[in-house]
């Protein structure tokens, strides 16, 4: 559990290198919501530099965020 939000810049940076060194493969496509935590410059720059195409969902439809969202609304 992160401990607030701006921590998830440098989680996601540890997270990439794990995956990449555990798998040989690189990540492609990250989808995520339209939060603060995920718009910054320097994480949309951090994105391009690795080559990982962004993929936001609209604000306020939590259909397009994946199973954990949908099983929310129950």
């Amino acid at each position: 559990m992160l401990k607030s939000k701006a921590d998830v810049f440098i989680v996601f940076k540890q997270f990439r290198a794990l995956v990449e060194k555990s798998t040989g493969r690189s990540i492609k496509c990250l989808g995520t919501d339209n939060g603060g935590e995920f718009t910054s410059m320097e994480f949309h720059n951090y994105c391009k530099e690795f080559g990982i195409d962004r993929h936001k969902t609209t604000s306020y439809t939590s259909q397009q965020n994946g199973v954990v969202e949908r099983m929310n609304n129950f």
